[in-house]
């Protein structure tokens, strides 16, 4: 029967299905821009002036009455909030400490706009620490594009925390953070958080950007160099002579598709080399040459080429033609094609800055989490990543010691009485400690427990799917989780919801062996509050081995018998409900040796001394 409403009901309930449309949208989008900067850098006043255009693209079904821009540089001034949480919080760091309090008006950063417009009609704006409010003169309806126009002047202040200049190392500009950021708006609204020293999200999309400076500095960073034959510096083809400049500076012009952030490095005592690698990628390094770093520094160009290899391969293609190595900064920070590095290390710990970094253009650059809200999705996968990467191209760590460091992180966070879940938001744990434990090893300790849980082999399957996916989309936890179940296909819910949302900790003992007849008895139980999935091995007095595994319930599933472990004799489900699991061998007790849960040790069980008996 087809019902037939009146015209004016009829249309009310357009109208009603319309709205629910718009107001109960929970689909992914995301927003695009497109940088249009010209800057001008004064080397003996350090002051910076620019001109931004930037073409929003507002993909959101959502109406939009205001913008955020980032004002990073605003962080780098006495009584700002990056200054009274690093002299307020229980562990500061060490590398800021109280320094922004005692920073001269010559000393501190600023970054301030004047005549923003949007579509040509001015905008009302409000400077709020670092982040400046908008309120546009006319709203951004949803699928529409607007052209913001802007000038801005800056400070760079002298080097604290990631940007800066005149480093310890004598590096005179380190310029990340350096201009007016636009914030990122996706289906959790607004993302404008003020800075404190933490993290980032960004909007991808493509820059170009033109640096006037003095001629003798050399630049390196973000992007493609559109006049390598104008400026020199090593940028130029072989063979070319670069003309003499007219005038004491340069402009540098460079534009970087597909990127959520531009970062450059400057400096007259720069040496400037690149690397072409087989597969069409350079390779470029900038660093001060002297007796603190020439020597390694010619050894970095061997390993930098071979961990963007390896991690091609085993993590997702690296999508860039290039990636630039600058010194500078206050340890190491990842940017979009680029990293600022100290530079005056030892090679492996030059080599290993250069690699964690590196690993960061997968799960920072092209993955993008929001890595304020799940900085463990970045720092630790990289972390986990890096940890690889290191053992193939350094030898650092062998077999299941790769990761030795990580799990000890997170051992010690877990005893301490101070982890907070990692769902915490970066700038809202109570001590650095907790976030860089949860953030670094715990997240590194999630990835590599995750192939314990589902097998190696399909793990490191999940991490190019999720790479391939997910590129270029900003996934979250859930996104991930879902690509794992798919290629496990298991049910992991679980294990997001124990490992991530909570502090609850892993361990597991061996709570009795025994005669059982012509048999063994072995009885298991959970003593911690998160329940796994256990991998016990018998290992017999005659050498041989046989494995018993147990599943949860609740992964609905199992995983596939991997690689050098024993042959499965049994397998049976576990309820988490229950405390304690008793099965069965057949053969007699006096034929045992020694019984062990997890022999791999990647479970991240926190009391390994009740996991293994031995007879």
């Amino acid at each position: 029967m087809k019902y037939k409403f009146p015209k004016p009901l009829a249309g009310l309930l357009l109208c009603l299905v319309g709205s629910w449309q718009v107001m109960g949208q929970t689909g992914r989008f995301q927003q695009a821009v497109d940088y249009k900067m010209e800057v001008s850098m004064d080397v003996e006043t350090n002051q910076y002036t620019g001109t931004q255009e930037l073409l929003y693209t507002n993909n959101s079904p959502d109406t939009l009455t205001h913008v955020f821009y980032h004002l990073y540089y605003n962080a780098f001034q006495p009584g700002s909030m990056m200054d009274v949480r690093s002299r307020t919080i229980a562990d500061p760091d060490r590398r800021v400490g109280d320094r922004i309090s005692k920073l001269s008006p010559e000393e501190i950063g600023y970054l301030h706009i004047k005549n923003l417009k949007v579509n040509g009609k001015e905008a009302q704006s409000e400077e709020v620490g670092t982040i400046l409010e908008v309120k546009l003169p006319e709203p951004i309806l949803p699928n529409s594009q607007v052209t913001l126009t802007l000038e801005f002047d800056g400070q760079v202040p002298v080097q604290i925390r990631r940007s800066g200049r005149d480093s310890d190392e004598g590096v005179r500009y380190s310029m990340s953070q350096w201009y007016p950021k636009l914030a990122n708006y996706d289906e959790q609204g607004w993302h404008a958080n003020p800075y404190i020293g933490r993290e980032f999200y960004g909007i991808w999309g493509d820059f170009d950007v033109k640096i006037t400076i003095d001629k003798n500095y050399t630049i390196g960073g973000t992007g493609y160099l559109q006049n390598p034959n104008e400026i020199g510096h090593g940028y130029e083809d072989a063979g070319v002579t670069v003309p003499n400049p007219v005038g004491e500076t340069l402009t540098w012009h460079f534009k970087a598709p597909m990127v959520h952030d531009f970062m450059w490095g400057a400096d007259d005592k720069y040496q400037h080399d690149r690397v072409e690698m087989e597969n069409g990628i350079t390779v470029h390094h900038f660093f001060i040459p002297g007796e603190k770093t020439s020597e390694n520094w010619e050894k970095l160009k061997e390993y930098t080429p071979k961990a963007i290899a390896y991690m091609s391969e085993h993590f997702g293609q690296y999508p860039y033609k290039q990636y630039s190595v600058v010194q500078g900064g206050d340890g190491g920070m990842e940017y979009a094609m680029s990293t600022l590095i100290t530079g005056e290390r030892s090679l492996p710990s030059l080599v290993g800055v250069m690699v964690h970094e590196l690993a960061h253009s997968w799960y920072h650059g092209v993955l993008a989490t929001n890595e304020s809200l799940y900085p463990w999705m970045d720092e630790g996968f990289t972390s986990y990543a890096s940890n690889l990467t290191m053992s193939a191209i350094m030898g650092r760590g062998n077999g299941n010691n790769v990761h030795a460091g990580s799990y000890r992180g997170y051992y010690s966070l877990a005893k301490s009485g101070v982890e907070e879940p990692m769902t915490t938001h970066s700038d809202h744990y109570h001590t650095n400690r907790a976030y860089g434990s949860a953030a670094y090893s715990k997240g590194a300790v999630f990835m590599e427990q995750l192939g314990y849980v589902i097998g190696a082999e399909v793990r490191d399957r999940g991490l190019l799917r999720y790479f391939n996916t997910w590129k270029f989309k900003h996934p979250n936890v859930n996104d991930l989780i879902r690509i794992m179940e798919k290629e496990s296909g298991l049910e992991l819910d679980w294990y997001k919801e124990y490992f991530v949302n909570s502090t609850k900790t892993i361990d597991y003992g061996i709570k009795e062996v025994k005669a059982d007849g012509s048999g063994t008895s072995i009885t298991l139980e959970r003593i911690g509050l998160m329940p796994m999935p256990l991998d016990v091995v018998v290992t017999y007095k005659d050498g041989s081995q046989e494995q018993i595994y147990l599943p949860l319930v609740i992964m609905r599933g199992e995983k596939n018998n991997e690689s050098g472990m024993p042959e499965r004799l049994l397998t049976e489900d576990w309820p988490w409900t229950n405390l304690s699991k008793t099965f069965t061998v057949s053969k007699s007790f006096d034929t045992i040796k020694s019984v062990e849960i997890d022999p791999s040790g990647r479970m991240a069980d926190l009391e390994r001394e009740n996991n293994k008996v031995e007879f």
